[in-house]
Formats: structure tokens, C-alpha cells, sequence
């Protein structure tokens, strides 16, 4: 799917999902997007597809929308209730502290490493694979040292590293890992009155296009074009409420413990460069809740802290505070993941799965729910976000570095940790492999500097 990112046709396919989730009515152009699908010359179907990504964008949201959903962040505070000043608390570096940064930065890399190998797989097919390889429930990474009829079925070939676990012996590379590791260079580089037009100047300096994928791929594309954020993450780019923007987050939760709004801030102008709206609020709600893991280890805590700067009138306030009700109500995480399987991802069709399964509401109920059924236990955490299926590497990814956070690397599985021999690869320019405990050092050298 490489060129399919910047395909006009294949973006206005997504656009016509998006452009009704963000409640706009798009009758008033059914026949044109009929006829620009059906086209069969593919340059006056580029020509036509372009045109309307335009003609969608610009209609308005219909008058009798429930939701309202500011891309300002100013706005978005405003619409947030200015919650987050309940969760504000000095921390003082130490070595504790130190210890929960470690645990961040590997249990986000050990939980990527568990869902990479599936990522993009149905779920149906992730399950159906794990019973067929004993690792049903999800107990242990995943091996490509299988009989041939059981890699020819899944179409398993193994020079194509996907993170089976027989083929690494530290972090392979990951776009999930490529970004929280490009907020240390951003912080180290610009320092924390870091812009969004810096943050795009560090995409084109340190990461390949083929190395960003969906919004991050048509924002890169804008940004070479000279459109400046926020513009660069709105201007036909139907991927601007995908996940992207969400695990990006992670590094500016590490650098702002115990300061929730701090987090928000530098995951907002991060965002921004290529997300709107609930795609935005993604970003800052997990860069909030891993600010708040430094000094609670109360999951509703935490995600209250998270939604503390999500507009509450937002289909993703509305979204994550049904499965804390489900919680609540004595609903196990089987009807939870049940629950979001049946919402996102059966019987649909493959537009509309493709949409779902990378959209950022989806994928924050997967770690929300992972996240309030793992009693602080980090295996559970990572193989309840992998087992859900939707964007597995990612959702592991954000679990375990949550729960790293909570518990420190110390208590951390070592059957988890210990295959990553303390190293990940990159495709960050001048960070192309690096040892983790640095990372971790360097974060903490950031958070004296700003104490």
C-alpha cells in the first residue's frame, strides 16, 4: 500500500467515510463520487478524485451534530472544562523516577514487539493462528519456526522480518518506536518552546517517506509542498482522525510527570502537523495518561487525567467513557473486546475495515480496556491489547508503556524485556540503533533540565 497513500482515488475512498464520521452530509455529491470511482482512466480519475477530496472537505457539519470537536488548542481546553488542573503534581527526580522512565520506554518496546508480527491480520485470523500455534490465550511471542503448511497458510515468509520472535535479538525497526524516539531528538534539537513547523523540519531531515504511513505520509507530502501546520494535517488528507497522531504520544507523557497539561501541550503541536480533531485528542490523551502514570497507579485515575484535556462533548470523551461505564457495570474485558470487535471490525466492508481498524477511537478502546482489565499486571496489559486485534503493535505498544510507567522497569517481566537485549533499531537518522537504558538516561537528563 505504499503508493496507495498518495493516490487521490484510494484517499477519496476513505473520504467519504471520514467526511460522514465528522457529520457532514454528503449526498449532495453522490453521483460525482460514483462516477469518479467507476472511471477506468486512471489520470482523469486521479483529476476527479482530487477535486472532490476538496469539494468534501469544505462541507459543513450538519447543524443537528451532537459533537463538538475543536482542532484549536485553546478551543480544545475550553471544551475540556479545564479538567486537567486536578492533575498537577511536582515530582522530584530520582532514581524511582528514573526506574518508571526505564519501564516506559521497554514496556512500549517489548508491547510493539508482541503485535507486530500480526499487525493488519483480522482478528478471526489472529485467533485462529494462536490456537493453531498453542499460544491461545496469548502467553509468549510469537515464532515463524513453523511447519511449512502452517506458514503457507498465513503467508509467513520469514526474510521479511515482521518482530517473530525467532528472527530478532533486539527491537526491530517500527514507525511506533521511530516517533517516540524522534521526541527525544525534537526536545534535544529545539528544546521545549519546540514548534509544530519544527516538528515537521525534523520529519524531513530524520525519517524516509516510506518510513511514515497514511496522515503522517499526506502531512510529509504537504510539508515538501510548503504547507505549514496545522494545514499540512487537514489539506486532503482523509487519514486526519487515524491513529497516527496517538503513538506519537508517548515521549511527551515521559518528559511531563506528574504535569498533565505540560503533556498535552507538546502532544497537541506535535498533532497538529498532521491530525484534526479526535485525531488530535488521540495524541493527548495518552500523552496525559502517561504523565499521570508517574504518580498514580489507579488505571480510572489515569485515564481520567487522560481525558482531562479531551473536549467532552467529543465522540472520543463519549467513546472511552463507555467502557469505563462498562467497567463499572461488572462487564468482563471478553464483553469489552467483544464490544469493539462487533463496533469496529465485523461484517464490514474492506473500506470501511481498513478505516476502523486504523481510526483513533478504535484503537484507544483497545488499550483502555487492556489497560482497566490488567490489574497492573504488564502480560496481561500487552497480550489483552494484541488479542483484541485492530492495530496490534501499536495498541501493545501504548498498553505497555502505560503500565512500564505504573511499574517500573524493575518489577517488568523478564520474559518480556530480556529478548530486546536493551536495544532498538531505528529508522530516525543518527539513532539507527540504540541502546534503551540511554534513551531512558537522556529522557531523565530533559526532565532535570525543565525541573
Amino acid at each position: 500500500m505504499q503508493r496507495e497513500y498518495l493516490s487521490y482515488y484510494w484517499r477519496l475512498r476513505t473520504e467519504v467515510l471520514q467526511s460522514q464520521d465528522e457529520g457532514k452530509d454528503i449526498s449532495v455529491l453522490k453521483e460525482e463520487i460514483e462516477k469518479a470511482l467507476e472511471e477506468k482512466d486512471g489520470n482523469k480519475r486521479e483529476e476527479l478524485a482530487k477535486e472532490l477530496l476538496d469539494k468534501l472537505q469544505a462541507l459543513p457539519v450538519k447543524e443537528d451534530f451532537k459533537y463538538v470537536e475543536p482542532s484549536n488548542f485553546d478551543e480544545i481546553l475550553k471544551e475540556s472544562d479545564e479538567e486537567f488542573k486536578s492533575f498537577k503534581e511536582d515530582i522530584t527526580p530520582s532514581e524511582k523516577l528514573f526506574d518508571k522512565v526505564y519501564g516506559a520506554w521497554l514496556g512500549r518496546i517489548a508491547g510493539c514487539l508482541l503485535g507486530k508480527p500480526v499487525e493488519g491480520w483480522p482478528r478471526d485470523k489472529i485467533w485462529e493462528f494462536l490456537e493453531e500455534t498453542d499460544n491461545f490465550p496469548l502467553s509468549r511471542y510469537m515464532s515463524s519456526d513453523l511447519p511449512k503448511e502452517i506458514k503457507e497458510k498465513y503467508g509467513i515468509i520469514d526474510h521479511r522480518a515482521r518482530g517473530w520472535i525467532n528472527l530478532v535479538n533486539r527491537m526491530v525497526e517500527d514507525d511506533d518506536t521511530n516517533y517516540t524516539i524522534l521526541g527525544l531528538y525534537i526536545l534535544e534539537r529545539y528544546g521545549p518552546d519546540f514548534s509544530s513547523e519544527d516538528v515537521g523540519e525534523s520529519w524531513l531531515y530524520n525519517i524516509p517517506i516510506f518510513h511514515t504511513y497514511t496522515a503522517e505520509r499526506v502531512a510529509y507530502q504537504n510539508l515538501v509542498n510548503l504547507i505549514m501546520p496545522p494545514k499540512s494535517g487537514e489539506f486532503r488528507n482523509p487519514y486526519r482522525e487515524w491513529i497516527g497522531a496517538q503513538i506519537r504520544a508517548d515521549f511527551w507523557g515521559y518528559i511531563s510527570p506528574g504535569d498533565v497539561l505540560k503533556a498535552g501541550k507538546f502532544a497537541y503541536r506535535d498533532a497538529c502537523v498532521s491530525h484534526v480533531k479526535n485525531g488530535i485528542y488521540g495524541e493527548m490523551f495518552i500523552s496525559a495518561c502517561l504523565a499521570w502514570a508517574f504518580v498514580s497507579d489507579s488505571i480510572e485515575d489515569i485515564i481520567k487525567a487522560g481525558l482531562s484535556v479531551v473536549p467532552k462533548k467529543s465522540r472520543f470523551y463519549e467513546a472511552v467513557n463507555k467502557i469505563l461505564d462498562y467497567k463499572k457495570a461488572g462487564k468482563t474485558f471478553e464483553d469489552v473486546r467483544e464490544y469493539i470487535y462487533q463496533t469496529y471490525e465485523k461484517n464490514k466492508k474492506h473500506e470501511e475495515y481498513w478505516h476502523n481498524w486504523c481510526h483513533v477511537i478504535s484503537n484507544a478502546l483497545v488499550v483502555v480496556s487492556s489497560l482497566l482489565y490488567s490489574n497492573l499486571d504488564y502480560e496481561k496489559g500487552i497480550t489483552y491489547a494484541v488479542s483484541c486485534g485492530l492495530d496490534t503493535d501499536c495498541n501493545g505498544a501504548t498498553t505497555g508503556s502505560i503500565l512500564g510507567a505504573i511499574i517500573g522497569a524493575k518489577n517488568l517481566p523478564e520474559k518480556w524485556i530480556k529478548p530486546i537485549n536493551d536495544e532498538v533499531e531505528s529508522g530516525v537518522s543518527g539513532y539507527n540503533l540504540c541502546k534503551v537504558s540511554e534513551l531512558a538516561k537522556r529522557t531523565m537528563e530533559l526532565i532535570r533540565e525543565s525541573s
